[in-house]
């Protein structure tokens, strides 16, 4: 069976319900748009392609470098050759839409107690076989429920519901890069954030593009072995390790997951490589998420993450010099606070997605004023 195969259409209250991403409450679809079904998929042309004779394209958006004929669609999905103009068929059509707390992200750094508008289309350009939203991520769009939330509307109700921050997330913003884009540069022009919630699998120039009109970028790194990319996510991981790279140089706020997998992606040593590599090329003080793995999707074979390999990934990673090292989804751990490198104190105590007394001053430690690196206000 292709990845890719028709699903049967999910109804409107079902599609928020899947997901599993709902905080306060799923934003009432009467608030929204009506909702499309199949119909009325955008044609707005894409960036990031190159045309060639015979009213062939390339993509250059990601580094699949989808060389596609009239009438066909990209490994994503979600844009389209139509006579030789490349389109994308997701401007303006989310296919879901909560507010979330930015803990959720996980973003440790950027606003804490903050809430953001997350939003996401259908499609993904990589095929991860334990994604949490495959139900989103792994169709087409004409083959769930969708309505239409253009930039301006999406910022207008960021504004109505009182959000700082808007989050591209859930299922693989790069895809919708063009509505991501448009929508951040709407967003900035009314103070309001932006972070994208991405698997980093973009080539060069536009992620280069993307950090100018976004504030922090979250990438989940998926294991740092190529075969495991290549078994479990269909894509490569050079890319996703330069995309890091030019997130840090240019000074965009970023943070690094990582889904510990038990025998896939877990052994010592596959940590320490991966965080003597992020000391070399990022530094210390980039937050570190070891997250807990829950059987989901395609792997459903394997126990979730013991806490004790989680809390070995991170002794390690500490021990390598990283100073800020994260356990995530095991609510209650003490690895879900901030500790001052310096005097060790408590400065950012959290329980889950609750976040306690903020022991900050100026960005820095009250206890022995050290600089905690993060944009906090």
């Amino acid at each position: 069976m292709k990845r890719r195969q028709f699903f049967k259409t999910t109804g409107s209250a079902g599609l928020l319900a899947t997901t599993g991403l709902i905080h306060k409450s799923p934003l009432l679809l009467m608030d929204l748009y009506a909702f499309n079904g199949k119909a009325n998929l955008s044609k707005v042309e894409a960036r990031y392609y190159k045309k060639h004779p015979d009213r062939e394209i390339e993509c250059v958006l990601c580094p699949r470098f989808c060389k596609l004929g009239d009438k066909e669609r990209g490994y994503c999905g979600v844009r389209e050759n139509m006579g030789g103009t490349y389109y994308t068929l997701v401007y303006g059509k989310a296919c879901t839409a909560n507010i979330d707390p930015i803990e959720k992200k996980p973003l440790f750094h950027f606003f804490p107690k903050s809430d953001a508008l997350s939003i996401a289309t259908a499609g993904c350009n990589v095929n991860c076989k334990f994604c949490q939203n495959w139900e989103i991520s792994q169709v087409r769009p004409e083959q769930i429920q969708h309505f239409d939330f253009p930039p301006s509307s999406v910022v207008e109700f960021a504004q109505k519901h009182k959000s700082p921050i808007i989050a591209y997330t859930y299922s693989e913003p790069v895809i919708f890069y063009e509505y991501m884009y448009d929508t951040s540069i709407e967003a900035r022009k009314k103070s309001i954030k932006s972070v994208v919630i991405t698997g980093g699998h973009i080539n060069p120039e536009p992620m280069e593009e993307l950090t100018k009109v976004v504030d922090a970028i979250k990438i989940d790194l998926k294991a740092f072995s190529q075969d495991f990319y290549t078994t479990y996510v269909q894509g490569e991981l050079q890319p996703v390790l330069e995309a890091i790279k030019i997130v840090h140089n240019k000074q965009i706020w970023l943070e690094i997951v990582y889904l510990v997998i038990p025998t896939l992606n877990d052994s010592p040593k596959e940590i320490r490589s991966l965080a003597q590599w992020i000391m070399k090329e990022i530094g210390p003080d980039v937050p570190l998420h070891f997250s807990r793995f829950h059987p989901t999707y395609l792997v459903k074979n394997l126990p979730q993450t013991p806490e004790s390999i989680l809390e070995r990934a991170r002794k390690v990673a500490l021990e390598e010099g990283l100073h800020y090292v994260y356990i995530g989804n095991i609510w209650g751990h003490k690895a879900e606070s901030t500790f001052c490198p310096k005097c060790k104190n408590n400065v950012i105590p959290r329980r889950g997605f609750e976040v306690g007394k903020i022991e900050l001053n100026q960005g820095r430690c009250k206890f022995c004023n050290t600089l905690i690196p993060g944009i906090w206000t």
